[in-house]
């Protein structure tokens, strides 16, 4: 009795998230099938940076429903089009008032450069820059606008990179709490707050180098912009805060003014009868065509932490973003496998994960390149650990000059917590069968010295691993490779000069260069091939239901007489059908 009230009671809970859910779901998809409104003749888009930002767009089809969401691909893409649009006359960009993640930020900025060649002009607008995260990215965007914009009064507070880290040793110590950990080597310092109460040398080294890098890297990126000395302009705002009027007079921006102020301006260069369209409801107006014959180049995208498995879902309302093993090795070998893919760019932000599932997905690149196929990795603001190993043995490697790569190596262990337990009356047991290591993990007591020598020597092997598919996929020596790894952060420009990069530059730059190894000439169009779900399996995900079964109580709706449930049936076959007959087409222009 007390199992079939819990399965009643799930049935119940699982009818009532359906019946209030799945209208919105299907309200939300009607709208996202509507025509949308048409583009004027003569157009300005508004690009806000202010919400958060992503480097790719949610695979998940519930996630933004009817909206594109903000992610650098979609802005990136988008603004290529837009180029070649007579109708669009120039960009309006809202700044946000803290920092953007600088691998992100070089991207967009050379996708405002490339608009701007294309003579077509950008204007940037800030409410105030205050000192949060990477603020010199953000002020390298503004700078690389044809003006930059700052609200009367507003704040320029752009005087350098810090950050904090917690240590929470002395804390341990007092409570009897007991961090085992082991790293490869002394840079792997994920974990240097559990172990010690300050920075080891080698953590405020690499710490220091890698900032020091993003900060010259900004800055050179701005005074070029702005046509100015990068020293002079250093000095400038390390000398800072300032309020807007002051940063005027500095000629560290271009016009003192509200947003409507520069939203006019802009209009008035645009031409009589000019309109300010939302960048969402422009990229929206594109809709995806069907998959093109002849050559193609797939674009596999890939953000988050690296996982085994595949992805299960367990809120597909939500946008979060994991690298599940399954799913994009799924993706290069289905690449693979097509005839008509002659080259593939992987697009990847991750700061790591297992290395179980990053070997399972380079074993598809090394799949995909035995049939010829290069495999060009492009990194956005993380390729590190996880994701280097899934990187290293690519055809090519293309990253940001602040892009943050490397990270070779491996960390991993326990805290033994009983001693701190037992203070609060509180006693861990353990009882098992079998070798000693079986209890190795146990939160009740530290390892023991065998213990301790088995997980060490695992560790090792990990790292050799590691190592090994690094010297060959970078062909060089693995004594090199030990010498710059040990678990060591390096940026994009820095990995560039030892080795680990091959080419710094952007996703563009990188489909540049799969087309130079695949032997492709002219026109090349790009075929999106990120893992995806269809909208029933992500009801499947949220309902605990079958695809076949959402499908079958969504026809139902339409049976018991709701007439919005027909016209969303009706389109959703069409776009199946549109699924199973063609591939999305990332951007609708070619590729040069």
């Amino acid at each position: 009795m007390k199992q079939f009230l819990i399965t009643a009671a799930g049935v119940f809970a699982g009818l009532l998230i359906f019946m209030i859910g799945v209208p919105f779901v299907l309200i939300g998809m009607a709208v996202s099938a509507t025509a949308p409104a048409p583009i004027p003749t003569h157009t300005i888009l508004e690009l806000d940076l202010r919400a958060p930002l992503t480097d790719q767009a949610p695979q998940n089809p519930l996630w933004g429903l009817g909206r594109n969401s903000t992610s650098v691909m979609s802005i990136i893409t988008t603004l290529r089009r837009a180029e070649k649009d007579d109708r669009v006359q120039g960009v309006l960009v809202r700044l946000p008032e803290g920092g953007i993640e600088p691998g992100m930020a070089d991207e967009i900025r050379l996708a405002f450069s490339h608009f701007r060649a294309a003579g077509k002009p950008i204007y940037a607008h800030s409410q105030g820059i205050y000192p949060s995260g990477f603020v010199t990215a953000t002020y390298m965007l503004g700078a690389s606008a044809d003006q930059f914009w700052m609200q009367p009064g507003a704040s320029l507070q752009v005087t350098g990179i810090a950050s904090e880290d917690l240590f929470f040793k002395r804390l341990f110590d007092k409570y009897g709490v007991s961090p085992q950990y082991e790293q490869r080597y002394e840079y792997k310092n994920a974990v240097n707050g559990y172990l010690y109460s300050d920075y080891t040398p080698a953590h405020k080294e690499s710490a220091l180098s890698w900032m020091g890098s993003i900060y010259q890297s900004n800055l050179g990126a701005a005074a070029a912009d702005r046509k100015s000395d990068p020293t002079a302009l250093r000095a400038k705002l390390e000398a800072g805060p300032y309020v807007a009027e002051d940063a005027l007079k500095l000629k560290l921006i271009d016009k003192v003014g509200q947003v409507r102020e520069a939203e006019q301006a802009l209009l008035d260069q645009a031409g009589d009868g000019a309109q300010a369209v939302d960048f969402d409801d422009y990229a929206d107006s594109h809709r995806e065509r069907a998959r093109p014959t002849g050559d193609t180049i797939a674009v596999i995208e890939a953000e988050g932490p690296i996982l085994t498995g595949e992805d299960h879902g367990s809120n597909p309302f939500t946008g979060g973003a994991s690298i599940y093993s399954d799913n994009l090795s799924e993706a290069i070998l289905r690449a693979a496998k097509a005839s008509s893919v002659k080259a593939i760019v992987l697009r990847l932000n991750s700061p790591g994960g297992s290395d179980t599932a990053s070997e399972q997905i380079l074993d598809a690149i090394r799949v995909a390149k035995a049939k010829k196929k290069p495999v060009v990795v492009s990194m956005s603001t993380y390729g590190a650990s996880g994701g280097y190993w899934i990187s290293s043995e690519a055809s090519g490697i293309v990253a940001q000059p602040t892009t943050l790569t490397g990270s070779i190596g491996v960390y991993g262990g326990k805290f033994a917590v009983g001693p701190a337990l037992a203070r609060f009356g509180v006693d861990v047991r353990e009882a098992g069968v079998g070798g000693e290591y079986a209890g190795a993990f146990g939160m009740g007591q530290p390892f023991t010295a065998g213990q301790r020598a088995a997980f060490a020597g695992w560790m090792d092997r990990i790292y050799g691993n590691f190592i090994t598919r690094v010297a060959a996929g970078r062909k060089l020596p693995e004594a090199r490779v030990r010498e710059i790894a040990k678990g060591r952060v390096w940026t994009g420009a820095q990995a560039k000069d030892i080795g680990l990069v091959d080419k710094i530059g952007g996703f563009y730059q990188a489909v540049d260069l799969a087309k130079e190894m695949a032997g492709l000439q002219g026109d090349i169009p790009l075929r999106r091939m990120t893992p995806s779900e269809g909208a029933f399996e992500a009801i499947q995900k949220a309902l605990g239901v079958s695809a076949t079964s959402a499908r079958t109580l969504a026809a139902a709706a339409w049976v018991f007489g709701d007439p919005r449930a027909q016209g969303v049936l009706d389109r959703l076959g069409e776009a199946r059908l549109r699924e199973q007959g063609h591939a999305a087409v990332l951007a609708p222009m070619p590729i040069r």
